[in-house]
């Protein structure tokens, strides 16, 4: 049932009920409502022109197209910038791994690369068991711990100026 026919069933209004009455008792209604204004002096020349240039169309082939907007084409030229800078650094990076592989590689024979890479070996087994040993027994305490990484701080300076000495005297690097 539809309103029309739900307010068509109920009782009638009375002319008093349809106007709203006014303090000085006076029926106020709305102006009633004029004709179609009809002005034949305004141009339709401010209407647009659908083959001015300023309407943009699209191919046919729009849709099936890589690059359908000048958003995407931006969006596209960054991603590429992005990935070429991300594969120089890569470049420059193995490039850096390549030249300190081939400098530990080049100098396997000298003594004072091998002499190193063994007091290094020695010294870390040395202090892993002592510390697991002092451990064991209970006795490992910080200011063993401490003491212990201060020698080891002294022996890397007297082993690096050693080192040095020989690596430019008696045994340059290749």
């Amino acid at each position: 049932m539809s309103y029309a026919d739900a307010a068509a069933k109920g009782p009638k209004q009375s002319p008093e009920d349809v106007s709203i009455q006014a303090p000085l008792s006076k029926l106020h209604r709305a102006p009633p409502v004029g004709g179609v204004y009809h002005d034949e002096s305004e141009s339709t020349a401010s209407l647009i022109d659908v083959d001015s240039p300023h309407v943009q169309t699209v191919d046919s082939g729009f849709l099936k197209q890589d690059v359908q907007t000048t958003t995407q084409a931006e969006r596209k030229e960054r991603e590429a910038e992005e990935k070429e800078k991300r594969e120089d650094e890569e470049k420059k990076k193995t490039k850096a791994r390549k030249v300190k592989s081939s400098g530990i590689c080049e100098n396997t024979s000298n003594p004072v690369f091998l002499a190193n890479a063994a007091i290094a070996t020695v010294v870390g087994a040395g202090l892993g068991f002592g510390a697991y040993k002092q451990h064991a027994r209970g006795n490992l305490s910080w200011e063993l711990v401490g003491l212990s990484a201060g020698a080891v701080g002294i022996f890397g300076a007297v082993d690096y100026f050693v080192s040095k000495w020989f690596l430019q005297n008696k045994f340059p690097p290749k």
